[in-house]
């Protein structure tokens, strides 16, 4: 996503750095000062201006000048009077830092500039396709805490590139195929026979625990009693016979899966039917789930692995007839320029691994979904992996573009989600938190901290009010961390209406609104008013219309980057300037009408931006709290 010219910006920190970096080039064409950075930045003491150019000791250096001669000479070329005060040599501070103070007329304009319906993001002329690939569940599995970076950190760059301009499409990588499923196929046949498999399996938790119990039914090849297998003595044989009954059963139970997983492969009516059975239990459940984290994660989304399941095999063959591939101790691999480890895309025994899968989708989301990025929302752990698949598919020329380009594939990688001991999030038991459990204790944790501050919440906003708390708090806490490092998962701290958190934002949202809310109640139209024109005076309406004016880059800078963060970092700043400009400048209560009105302008501006952050996070909307 590129940065607008300064001519479109809105944001005068991109107007000056532009204006100042043209200036520069034009002074000092052909000698090393040419194209260096005007080094703007907001001052730190609004006393001195609102901007300040920190480039003339550098340029000096550079051109062997004085520093304030540089700056002085600065002032004579840059043009910056249609938004800033005229630049005097009172205006140099130091050996040659130039202060510079807006316009009060020209912030106005560029604020109206903003309030427009597109909150200054108007839609490119050309759209970049991006996939990104989010959320990624198994068949038969319940959704656990280990899913939900992947979904909430995925929905919220999907909402970023699409808020961006970009034509987005998601991919919901399903892992829907392989032995794991077949064991639990050949497991269910067992317990319930080649009967209709709608009439049985109804919920996911019984998937979940058939799950595991074949898990647990085909593991039998311990180390100790192979090696009582064959040490040829009968003692010890029998007292490891249980073991040893043990072993065979589990082997027995593994051979039906492998041949289960055949007959799946071949489309077998019996296998077949019973895998669309679970996948359909599966899916239902987990995009519910999804939806109730506020997730855009829907059935069409889905790309399975099965998917791409007549795909593995010829892409394989491909690559070897082209010498991309090649064959290693009966395996099959590509090696990747600067990883030692290659990329293993066919095993010896010919099964095919999520690397060869990883390589057919980006094939198939650059080739024919015409991707320009592939967005992979993915634990870090998996890192290497997506090295040596990126690696593959580039040497396979599957990230070729018409015209010559290449896409670009980037893995968004994320850090650990941890308890308060530091350790994985876990239960009491050791087992991963469903994410059903940790959205019912959030809105009941919710619901109680929304009475305690509110207790005339009316019954019928109770559980809007308790759901949009909860995740906001579950999210927000997700997203402000830096994608890439780990956070520790407090209900107490996730939970506060003080202090960087997602209730937090929401209460700044629902504390601009009740300003056109009371005002109602007092006769005033503040939606008439609210359209007057923009007035900026007082230091804090200033401070707030700065923050406003930087809310499409920011979009913009989290779309490029995928790092969500910075936008909760925006919303909080935004949210903090409000509170200071609530607290000093009265809106229904302002010395004249006039006032009132500009005032009244600048607050529906907030909740505008405001809405529409919370928006691009995926946080629920709600008038009261």
């Amino acid at each position: 996503m590129s940065t607008p010219s300064a001519e479109f910006a809105l944001n005068p920190l991109d107007v000056l750095r532009e204006r100042f970096a043209g200036a520069i080039s034009r002074l000092y064409a052909g000698t090393p000062g040419e194209g260096q950075d005007p080094l703007i930045a907001a001052s730190k003491n609004p006393k001195f201006g609102d901007y300040q150019c920190n480039a003339a000791m550098a340029l000096g250096k550079l051109v062997g000048k004085p520093p304030r001669e540089v700056a002085e000479a600065l002032l004579k070329a840059v043009e910056i009077g249609d938004i800033a005060e005229p630049l005097t040599g009172a205006n140099i501070a130091g050996p040659g830092f130039i202060n510079i103070t807006l316009r009060a007329d020209a912030l106005a304009t560029l604020l109206s500039r903003l309030d427009t319906a597109d909150l200054g993001l108007p839609a490119p002329a050309k759209r970049e396709r991006v996939v990104v690939d989010l959320c990624g569940v198994n068949l038969a599995k319940q959704m656990h805490v280990g899913h939900l970076r992947s979904t909430v950190i995925g929905d919220t760059i999907a909402r970023a590139l699409s808020r961006a301009g970009a034509e987005v499409i998601r991919q919901n990588h399903v892992g829907d195929w392989g032995l794991p499923i077949a064991m639990v196929i050949a497991a269910l046949i067992r317990e319930h026979g080649t009967g209709d498999p709608a009439k049985y399996l109804h919920e996911l938790d019984q998937l979940d625990r058939a799950y595991k119990r074949a898990q647990a039914e085909c593991k039998g090849h311990d180390e100790l009693v192979e090696a009582v297998r064959h040490c040829g003595s009968p003692k010890l044989a029998a007292e490891w016979e249980d073991e040893l009954k043990q072993a065979t059963a589990a082997e027995a139970k593994l051979a039906d899966a492998k041949r289960t997983l055949m007959a799946l492969q071949n489309r077998e009516p019996t296998e077949l039917a019973v895998w669309k059975r679970i996948y359909a239990v599966t899916m239902a459940e987990c995009l519910r789930v999804a939806a109730e984290l506020s997730a855009d994660v829907r059935d069409e989304h889905s790309a399975g692995e099965s998917s791409y399941a007549e795909e593995l095999g010829p892409v394989v063959d491909e690559l070897l007839r082209r010498g991309v591939a090649e064959e290693s101790q009966g395996a099959v691999v590509v090696r990747v320029e600067g990883i030692a480890e290659p990329c293993l895309i066919r095993k010896s025994d010919g099964a095919f691994l999520y690397a060869t899968t990883d390589v057919c989708a980006i094939r198939r989301r650059v080739q024919k979904l015409g991707a320009a990025r592939v967005v992979y929302c993915v634990d870090a752990r998996q890192s290497l992996h997506f090295r040596q698949v990126f690696g593959a598919a580039e040497r396979a020329g599957y990230t070729a573009l018409p015209g010559g380009e290449k896409a670009t594939l980037m893995h968004a990688a994320f850090g650990t989600i941890l308890g308060e001991d530091g350790r994985p999030f876990k239960t009491r038991t050791g087992e991963n938190v469903r994410l059903t459990a940790l959205l019912q204790e959030a809105e009941e944790r919710a619901l109680a901290a929304a009475l305690s501050r509110n207790p005339d919440l009316e019954p019928a906003e109770q559980k809007k009010v308790a759901h949009a708390v909860a995740v906001a708090a579950i999210r927000y806490t997700d997203l402000s961390t830096e994608r890439i490092k780990d956070y520790v998962f407090s209900f107490d701290r996730m939970l506060a209406f003080e202090g960087n958190t997602g209730p937090y934002l929401l209460y700044a949202l629902v504390r601009v609104r009740s300003i056109f809310r009371k005002a109602a109640e007092r006769g005033v139209d503040a939606v008439k008013e609210s359209g007057a024109a923009l007035r900026i005076g007082e230091p804090a309406e200033k401070a707030l219309a700065l923050a406003l004016l930087r809310y499409p880059q920011t979009v913009r800078d989290v779309a490029q980057t995928c790092e969500p963060h910075r936008l909760c970092a925006y919303l909080y700043e935004l949210a903090g300037a409000f509170a200071v400009f609530f607290d000093q400048c009265p809106v229904l209560a302002a010395k004249d009408e006039g006032t009132r009105a500009a005032r009244l302008s600048l607050c529906r501006l907030t909740e505008r931006v405001l809405a529409d952050g919370l928006g691009v996070l995926g946080i629920p909307l709600v008038d009261r709290m």
